[in-house]
């Protein structure tokens, strides 16, 4: 689906250019998979009926870039009310692509803006906003912005959890994302509203 609105950039959001380079805490820092459920079942009850119900995306900071930046919003490290899923969003810049990876767990990816497409295995699949896409477990995919002049932005949920308490825990960068920009979006930054 064609855009009509005219090309923006971070600038034109009114925030600072980045600067400092990419890191993505997924690689680097020490994550909680699965949390301890610790006390008797009265408590562990009492405490889940207390945990909000709403989170508010824009209350995450945007991890990564310069081409793909993702928040990690619901997940048993960031919130008490889940154990079994998943779910971050992604923005990848006009022209932008994500890490070459694979997974044991399932995911599914809804592309809430934009147009692009996934390689699966060596299969090229299009999709654009207002799809769901399927990734199969144990897939090797990477997804792209095909969207050369807008950003594209996906909600991503899956199981992942669960996958690792069972010790399904094989995942694997094939190829980590770029750390140039894409070109012509040197001062690209995600939406601050999401």
């Amino acid at each position: 689906m064609a855009n009509e609105e005219p090309e923006t950039t971070s600038v034109d959001r009114g925030q600072a250019p980045r600067t400092e380079p990419a890191e993505w805490e997924r690689w680097t820092k020490k994550r909680v998979f699965v949390r301890a459920l610790e006390g008797t079942y009265g408590q562990l009850k009492d405490e889940l009926f207390k945990q909000p119900r709403v989170y508010h995306t824009k209350d995450w900071k945007w991890k990564g870039g310069p081409q793909n930046f993702g928040k990690k919003v619901i997940n048993p490290q960031a919130v008490k009310v889940a154990q079994s899923i998943e779910c971050h969003i992604d923005v990848y810049a006009p022209g932008g692509y994500g890490q070459k990876h694979g997974h044991m767990n399932s995911a599914v990816f809804y592309v809430l803006k934009g147009k692009g497409h996934d390689v699966h295995d060596t299969k090229r699949h299009h999709w654009e906003a207002g799809d769901a896409l399927i990734v199969e477990n144990g897939c090797v995919h990477q997804h792209f912005s095909d969207d050369k002049n807008d950003e594209c932005i996906v909600l991503i949920m899956k199981a992942k959890p669960l996958f690792l308490f069972m010790h399904m825990i094989f995942q694997k960068v094939v190829s980590y994302p770029p750390k140039e920009p894409s070109p012509g979006q040197e001062n690209y930054l995600p939406p601050p509203e999401l």
